[in-house]
């Protein structure tokens, strides 16, 4: 790369190409081409005022090594941190974020982050800054995993200035700590001990539609998105296993800023896909026991005694695949009665009302509607996820064995976040400290 020298008036300048920035328009918005693709310009890059030739040249050899070393040539970049993260979003997390993710970091980006940075140029941003605004969420009553949260989405966005762009120097989110909280570690999830658990048995007891995803839950920790995509096919109840490959997700195929702009409105017209897991290891068989085997063959043969009962009225379900904006492929969950022919693959699902229609996480809901206000437990779905977790750990099982059976690529998830110090654990120490000096 090469930059040119010149004389204005009794002084000397430097300019040069300093990569591609996106085009704006007049009010400061981002230009797109008829693809739907950002347009660019090149970043022109003037500096002047210099008295000799000499440190003019010498002025854009340094410049130049800054931008070839570290990715920012001067603070002259006029792109804005709202504009960074248009960009960001569009360039990066449409093609490599699932849709909830897109969504979720989409709500921060629109609702925390443009308020407060928007109008920041990009490479003025500092740890300093960040640090404040960490601060005052903290002080306005956020809780740790939000304030985590929030920052985490900003630090993605700058970490991808860093690199491959080279737009800044540093990820200025790097530096910032966020402040300790006096209550320590913020429990979203509970453990279920076995009186709780029976009271909401109890409650839900077999005849419930909902009984059988408690149970698949409590006895496989399953995520309530793996649990609610389940079909027949997916259990081999003579082997006892359980072929965890799918998800059960909400979305709609139009513009995912839409989704933010028109909220529960927009949402509420979405309908439901089977997708991928969360992530590679979350693709897994789990083996479960002769207890889970009893409960799913109870409720297969129900289901086929239900299609019977309400005959042409039964709702089955089917998979008409579609095209993400990634290329990805999803496959639409269509329900149909049985009454009418359909050409599709069938999805045999587990988790169904008795006329056959589907449950999901917006149903399960009532559940944890109920538990917290009837019966006073704080309950929602992954606290099965939680309990089955820790009560491995509490009867001895291989914390590597946990990670593989909850679908965890760090096993510092599995330790940090889902095993919860029970009083038997506690117990349990101080027998083997007592052995030990015995």
């Amino acid at each position: 790369m090469k930059g040119t020298v010149r004389k204005r008036g009794k002084t000397w300048s430097y300019s040069f190409n300093a990569g591609k920035v996106p085009r704006t328009d007049k009010g400061g918005h981002p230009v797109y081409d008829d693809d739907g693709n950002p347009v660019y310009k090149w970043n022109r890059i003037d500096c002047g005022g210099f008295s000799t030739k000499k440190e003019a040249e010498e002025a854009l050899t340094e410049a130049l090594a800054k931008y070839m070393h570290s990715g920012q040539a001067t603070s002259q970049s006029k792109i804005t941190v709202s504009e960074y993260l248009d960009l960001w979003f569009d360039q990066y997390c449409r093609m490599n974020s699932r849709y909830n993710t897109q969504v979720s970091r989409l709500s921060v980006i629109e609702n925390r982050l443009k308020p407060v940075f928007g109008h920041f140029r990009l490479q003025t941003l500092s740890p300093a800054a960040v640090q404040e605004w960490v601060n005052s969420l903290k002080v306005e009553g956020y809780a740790r995993e939000t304030v985590r949260h929030y920052l985490g989405v900003l630090s993605a966005a700058m970490e991808y200035a860093v690199e491959p762009l080279r737009y800044v120097e540093f990820n200025p989110c790097s530096r910032v700590r966020i402040p300790k909280y006096e209550d320590g570690r913020q429990e979203t999830h509970i453990f279920l001990p076995k009186e709780g658990l029976r009271k909401i048995t109890d409650r839900f007891p077999e005849s419930s539609p909902f009984y059988v995803p408690i149970m698949i839950g409590y006895h496989a920790g399953l995520r309530i998105s793996e649990c609610f995509a389940l079909t027949w096919d997916r259990v081999d109840l003579d082997r006892r296993v359980i072929r965890v490959d799918r998800q059960a997700i909400k979305r709609n195929f139009g513009d995912v800023r839409q989704s933010i702009n028109k909220g529960r409105q927009k949402m509420e017209k979405s309908v439901w896909y089977l997708d991928s897991p969360k992530t590679s290891t979350s693709v897994r068989e789990i083996r479960f026991g002769p207890t889970l085997e009893r409960i799913l063959r109870r409720a297969k043969r129900a289901k086929q005694e239900n299609r019977i009962s309400y005959g042409a009225y039964f709702i089955e379900h089917y998979l008409q695949p579609e095209t993400a904006e990634n290329g990805d492929t999803l496959q639409k969950i269509v329900p149909v009665s049985r009454s009418i022919p359909v050409s599709l693959p069938a999805a045999d699902l587990i988790c169904v009302r008795a006329d056959g229609s589907m449950l999901t996480s917006d149903s399960f809901k009532y559940v944890c509607r109920v538990c917290r206000h009837e019966l006073g437990i704080p309950f929602n779905y992954h606290s099965l996820r939680h309990t089955h977790a820790t009560m491995l750990i509490e009867g001895g099982a291989d914390v590597k064995d946990v990670q593989e059976r909850l679908g965890h690529a760090d096993i510092q998830t599995t330790m940090n976040r889902y095993v919860h110090d029970t009083e038997i654990m506690k117990e349990r120490t101080v027998e083997i400290f007592e052995g030990m000096i015995i």
